[in-house]
């Protein structure tokens, strides 16, 4: 048995910007909601998937916004696409899938909570995902990333090639060379290539040596990079604490209540004829 961990912001996104638009009767854009129904539920329908929960940010913001006001924000996302948050959450219920709406949280922490809960109990847990930060989560075989638009799959080994790291240093990883996305501006001249050289042999920043002249590897500019992180260290750990997923979300689940067993038509239906979606009402649907 395996346990598909969905990305739903991410799915929003992807469907926002890769489908037509489309507007409910009522004007709303309701068109990456309609692209969201679709791919889930070619997920179950088509791609032999059982087990399967979406994680979601209700609210852009986080707890991590109180430590760093940097942090990323819901500024600047297009109104058409914010509106769509509520809906596409509503959407994925209705189709019968496990919802994590994430406030405090971020959707990130509930499925590195998830893939680490139940990494035990199934022969393999799958992120369904593109992001960097969630390749912290991966181990072995055990626990991998999906990335469905590119159809790549990354493993522990995968990860190390991309990187340059292994899965535990992506944070570390991402302290240094910053995180545009999620607002982490990392520290200055640290880029991809010496930020991986370094921590594949140091793992962690507090192992990296103040004094270039203790590393044990050879790095260009070394000498103004150890020193921009002997003067930025506080900096560069509070990073960390930024791009490190929590794994202690609260999820009342239990792993058979993530088990797809069909669409809640009670929810689907009202939902459909809402937003002008009457042609899934069409489609032999299982029913939960």
């Amino acid at each position: 048995m395996m346990l598909h961990l969905l990305d739903g912001t991410y799915e929003l996104f992807r469907s926002y910007f890769g489908v037509p638009p489309r507007t409910a009767p009522d004007g709303r854009e309701v068109g990456a909601v309609r692209g969201i129904i679709e791919s889930t539920l070619a997920l179950v329908l088509d791609g032999g998937v059982t087990h399967l929960a979406v994680a979601t940010d209700t609210v852009i913001e986080s707890f991590r916004n109180d430590m760093f006001a940097g942090y990323k924000t819901g500024d600047g996302i297009e109104p058409a696409l914010l509106g769509q948050f509520p809906l596409a959450e509503r959407a994925f219920r209705a189709i019968g899938v496990t919802v994590w709406g994430m406030i405090e949280f971020e959707a990130d922490d509930a499925l590195a909570a998830a893939a680490a809960r139940w990494k035990d109990d199934v022969e393999q847990v799958v992120i369904l995902t593109p992001d960097k930060d969630l390749m912290q989560c991966v181990e072995g075989h055990r626990i991998v990333t999906f990335n469905r638009r590119e159809g790549k799959r990354f493993a522990e080994e995968d990860v190390r090639e991309k990187f340059g790291v292994y899965p535990h240093s992506i944070p570390d990883y991402l302290a240094l060379v910053g995180d545009t996305a999620d607002g982490v501006p990392g520290l200055p001249g640290w880029g991809a290539k010496s930020s991986s050289i370094v921590l594949f042999e140091y793992d962690h920043l507090e192992s990296i040596p103040d004094d270039a002249a203790d590393w044990k590897v050879v790095v260009r500019g070394a000498a103004k990079l150890a020193a921009t992180l002997a003067e930025h260290r506080d900096e560069a750990m509070l990073y960390r604490t930024l791009t490190t997923l929590r794994t202690d979300v609260p999820l009342p689940q239990e792993l058979d209540d993530l088990r797809w067993r069909g669409v809640v038509m009670d929810e689907f239906e009202p939902l459909c004829r809402e937003l002008g979606f009457e042609s899934l009402l069409e489609r032999d649907l299982p029913i939960a």
